[in-house]
């Protein structure tokens, strides 16, 4: 625990959650993502109060494409707990959705640095 005095009064969160957007549609063609990115950040933003987003660039090992490379667009907010349970159900029905939309085969969510594929 960090022993600061401005730090003991100030606003805290606690959890941490980001949603992978791909840049593909079909496993591996291309795409440009800023609509999902957009829509997954205005859902934080609703949901947590704010989020912020950057680009990365993501390989995984498809079931049918082999090694996929692509340009991702991690999108993430900060919340309290009570946020959290309040708002996850509404995160991964997102995120089932977006997997539908651009025949992904999986989605990542991380939730305070665990990994779970949706």
């Amino acid at each position: 625990m960090l022993n600061n005095a401005k730090l003991k009064n100030a606003f805290k969160l606690s959890s941490r959650i980001t949603l992978y957007v791909p840049a593909t549609i079909n496993t591996n063609k291309e795409i440009d993502n800023t609509k999902y990115v957009d829509q997954a950040a205005s859902l934080f933003s609703s949901c947590f109060g704010g989020s912020t987003s950057t680009p990365a660039l993501g390989y995984w090992l498809s079931n049918t494409q082999g090694l996929v490379k692509e340009k991702t667009t991690i999108v993430f907010a900060y919340c309290n707990n009570n946020q959290l349970e309040q708002n996850i159900d509404q995160v991964v029905e997102f995120c089932e959705g977006l997997k539908t939309e651009m025949s992904q085969e999986a989605i990542a969510l991380e939730i305070n640095g665990e990994m779970y594929f949706i």
